[in-house]
């Protein structure tokens, strides 16, 4: 497998946390703090998170920790973006494409932590 970069997942985790980036750039200044703070931050976790775990593939354990946090952080992008549409700030057809990224990096994440000997490597003597 090439880098970290390479991975769907990635790919797809970095499009949804620059489509999050652009979208919050329409939220109140009074939610800088809080919402937009928060929603960009657990976004940009996810491709973090994968690029941890894919430094750790040597180790399964840690491999599936790291994949772990990374579908913590991408649930929790999902709840920001639940907030930002029911304290109406932006409507469910602007989440609608992101959430739709969100839920096939949550299906490829889910198939890492569950398959991760199809990611790892193993170590060597």
């Amino acid at each position: 497998m090439a880098g970290f970069k390479d991975m769907t997942v990635y790919r797809k985790a970095f499009e949804m946390s620059t489509l999050v980036f652009t979208l919050s750039k329409r939220l109140p200044s009074e939610e800088r703090f809080s919402l937009t703070d928060q929603v960009r931050r657990s976004s940009r976790s996810v491709t973090a998170q994968l690029a941890e775990g894919y430094r750790k593939k040597r180790y399964p354990l840690h491999f599936i920790s790291k994949m772990t946090d990374a579908d913590g952080e991408n649930a929790e992008t999902q709840v920001w973006l639940d907030h930002a549409v029911a304290c109406g700030h932006v409507e469910r057809k602007d989440v609608a494409p992101i959430l739709t990224l969100s839920e096939e990096v949550g299906r490829l994440l889910g198939h890492m932590i569950d398959h991760p000997d199809a990611y790892c490597q193993p170590k060597h003597g």
